[in-house]
């Protein structure tokens, strides 16, 4: 196994998307077609630049970046990215070497998913790459107040977990997560480098 935790580690947070689950190609093309619909553009980039924020603060981002305000709703454009992306969503594919450490580790160590998706979205991608039954603590971007870069996700997801931050290993894609896990007092790996990005 290349991969491996950290030593001394006594529990992990998995970040979904980009990181347990292949889904940013399909996260980036539904936010593209809602846009679209809309009268404006996205780039890789931009989307990059957001990873792990709720859907509706990107939403917000979008309106305010296009200039779109007064001619669409942050709900509308949620409602339409999240109708373009569970059309595609059966197609995606768990990231194989970070998913084997989450089955290498299950029953072993305490471990949760730590994500900015929203809940319905985040059990589907579970599901479909089959990774659902090796977790059964899940915070989403519904159960917080308070979104990546901002730790409280992974913070809930220690107390649910029962184990100090200082001794849990945050696996994460995107710079607002690995930040989150830096300001909550845990061990920050970056997945980046573990595969090939499409998107």
């Amino acid at each position: 196994m290349e991969h491996d935790i950290k030593p001394g580690v006594k529990g992990l947070i998995f970040d979904l998307d980009g990181t347990l689950a292949d889904t940013m190609p399909y996260h980036f093309d539904g936010w593209k077609k809602a846009c679209n619909k809309y009268g404006a553009d996205i780039e890789p980039s931009f989307l990059r630049l957001h990873t792990g924020s709720p859907g509706w603060i990107i939403a917000e981002e979008i309106i305010k970046k296009c200039g779109l305000e007064g001619d669409v709703t942050t709900e509308q454009i949620v409602a339409e990215k999240l109708r373009q992306f569970f059309l595609v969503q059966p197609n995606v594919k768990a990231i194989k070497p970070v998913a084997e450490i989450a089955k290498k580790y299950f029953n072993k160590l305490p471990m949760a998913v730590g994500t900015g998706g929203h809940r319905e979205a985040v059990i589907r991608t579970l599901e479909i790459t089959g990774l659902l039954d090796y977790f059964d603590i899940i915070v989403t971007a519904n159960d917080v107040d308070n979104f990546k870069p901002h730790p409280e996700t992974f913070l809930k997801c220690a107390e649910l977990m029962k184990v100090e931050p200082s001794y849990i290993e945050v696996f994460e894609d995107g710079d607002l997560g690995l930040k989150a896990a830096e300001m909550a007092g845990m061990i920050a790996t970056d997945v980046r480098s573990w595969y090939d990005s499409n998107w």
